[in-house]
């Protein structure tokens, strides 16, 4: 909305000042700014309200050490996240863009997902919560909402350049936008592939469908990710800042035609926008995660944390780095991998042998290294340094060709 007054002020009245609102930068550092205030002023607002209505979480004994003091700690808290992150993009991102438009959507409907299974919990009082057939389905929903847009929306274009053509500024010249279903190879010298030629024994008119598959999983599966991830304090909130970080960088360079040119990666019109939105979540994220640092004050719950993971892989599909996820969201990837060997090895070993064994002594795997007595602290700042080593690793990849 800011954007927009302000052009309007600089255009017809050439109001001082008002063109810095052109700049991303200085749009996407006055986001920053705006959530962390937000945050920090209606972070602890909210806190106090959901202890006033007795929104806390229901402690199942799993045996671990300080567990169960962290009963009627609020929960919901990934309302602070939502706050914090909507209204400065409201205030400072072109809202017609249709990337914006996309991460608002998926911000919304995940963190809608999340809302319906807190309040199952902690209002009907079924710790089971919302069915994972139903989040599954409304994950896929937003598969669809992602993969069709991409495929169908006009806006959406990749920019592919052809010989060094250059004009007087040093710009290559010869370049082509085009609408097509490619995404960034890492550790490749032709860092490119075309999902129509990846499943060309499909015919044309049906790639639509492979390519929204594609979207439902990468979806999915980093969304269940981050909300597994969300068991210990600062983890999922911290590890999810690293990465944010990371997406943003690579957001802003893919929207860049100069350093798009240089690190020899699609050059996306428009993408660049999406600067903006993660240096709000980046804000609303460490505003949060001052409240929620060992010992937390408010948990995310799922309202927050499936809506990390859908604006995570959802923000890495249109950038075109969809391929990177297992690299730069290892955390979210192992702990999930982790509950699979678990449970998998559990029913296997309890068919064949009469009772189930593990793995882990517990999983997700953070809960492993809590039963052999590390302190939850320790474990979630060796997470974040591992999170850290990853995302350094995706940004390496960009000359990695």
């Amino acid at each position: 909305m800011l954007y927009y007054l302000f052009e309007y002020l600089d255009k017809h009245f050439s109001f001082p000042g008002a063109g810095v609102f052109q700049y991303i930068t200085f749009r996407a550092f006055a986001a920053t700014f705006t959530s962390l205030v937000i945050g920090a002023i209606f972070g602890r607002r909210i806190i106090n309200y959901l202890q006033k209505q007795q929104i806390g979480e229901s402690i199942r004994d799993l045996g671990l050490e300080g567990q169960m003091q962290k009963k009627g700690t609020p929960t919901m808290g990934g309302f602070i996240i939502l706050a914090s992150l909507i209204i400065p993009v409201i205030l400072f991102a072109k809202l017609a863009n249709v990337y914006i438009i996309l991460m608002i959507t998926a911000t919304l409907w995940t963190c809608g997902i999340g809302f319906i299974d807190d309040y199952i919990k902690v209002f009907k009082k079924d710790k089971a919560g919302l069915p994972g057939k139903f989040k599954i389905v409304g994950q896929i929903g937003l598969g669809l909402i992602v993969g069709l847009t991409m495929f169908y929306n006009d806006n959406i274009k990749v920019r592919i350049y052809g010989s060094k053509a250059v004009n007087a500024a040093g710009e290559l010249t010869n370049y082509q936008d085009i609408k097509s279903l490619v995404t960034n190879v890492p550790f490749m010298k032709n860092n490119q592939i075309d999902y129509n030629h990846l499943f060309s024994f499909i015919p044309e008119q049906y790639s639509w469908i492979v390519y929204t598959i594609i979207v439902i999983f990468i979806i999915t599966a980093v969304s269940n990710g981050a909300n597994i991830t969300d068991g210990i304090d600062g983890l999922a909130a911290g590890t999810s800042v690293i990465i944010m970080l990371c997406l943003g960088v690579l957001a802003y360079v893919s929207g860049n035609k100069v350093f798009s040119q240089y690190l020899n990666i699609f050059y996306i019109p428009n993408s660049g926008e999406l600067a903006i939105f993660v240096a709000a979540f980046v804000g609303a994220l460490i505003g949060f995660l001052w409240y929620n640092a060992y010992p937390a004050q408010v948990f995310m719950g799922d309202t927050g944390s499936l809506m990390i993971g859908g604006i995570i892989a959802t923000l890495a599909i249109v950038i075109r780095k969809e391929l990177l996820i297992p690299i730069l969201c290892g955390i979210f990837l192992i702990e999930l991998v982790s509950v699979m060997i678990q449970v998998t090895y559990f029913k296997y070993t309890k068919r064949k042998y009469g009772e189930g064994r593990r793995i882990f002594l517990m999983s997700p795997l953070h809960h492993h290294f809590q039963k052999k007595n590390y302190h939850e602290a320790k474990i979630v700042t060796r997470f974040w340094i591992i999170g850290i080593v990853l995302a350094v690793i995706t940004l390496v990849t960009l000359k990695l060709q």
